[in-house]
């Protein structure tokens, strides 16, 4: 087991098996030292926990959850590219997405559910850039999409 994936037992976190794609795509790929994960919905068992906007059907609070959720989801992915999660150098950038009802603008707390998950889990290597951005809607009607980008040492 690598030092990220005892850090994550430490934390009562198992990583799960990668999400398939849901159409045309890879959910992850490397190029150079870079891997860079698709959108990654969170799924837990191949199901939404919950579906809507977040301000309306989905509070502040599940959403945050639900990005962290996201966020492991993309290590699962990063790691079926880089083999091994001890490989991360760092988080370079965090991009999330979230559906908001019209008048929700806490879309950054949302995101703290992935950048916190990233920097318990990775420590200094998961502090990176971000931006969370509000939409008017997600695949499958997800409250919270996650996509990120590592830099991976030399194998």
């Amino acid at each position: 087991m690598s030092a990220v994936e005892e850090k994550l037992a430490e934390l009562g976190l198992t990583l799960p098996a990668v999400v398939p794609p849901l159409a045309a795509y890879q959910p992850a790929v490397q190029s150079g030292v870079y891997v860079y994960t698709a959108g990654q919905l969170p799924m837990v068992d191949g199901k939404l926990p919950v579906t809507g906007k977040v301000g309306a059907e989905v509070t502040a609070e599940e959403a945050k959850e639900l990005a962290r959720t996201c966020a492991l989801n993309a290590l699962a992915a990063v790691k079926s590219v880089a083999g091994d999660l001890d490989r991360v150098a760092r988080v370079v950038k965090v991009v999330g997405f979230v559906a908001s009802a019209s008048d929700f603008t806490g879309q950054p707390g949302v995101l703290n559910g992935a950048s916190e998950l990233l920097g318990a889990v990775l420590g200094d290597k998961g502090v990176h850039a971000r931006s969370a951005v509000g939409v008017a809607v997600l695949p499958l009607d997800a409250p919270v999409e996650v996509e990120i980008q590592v830099e991976l040492t030399q194998a």
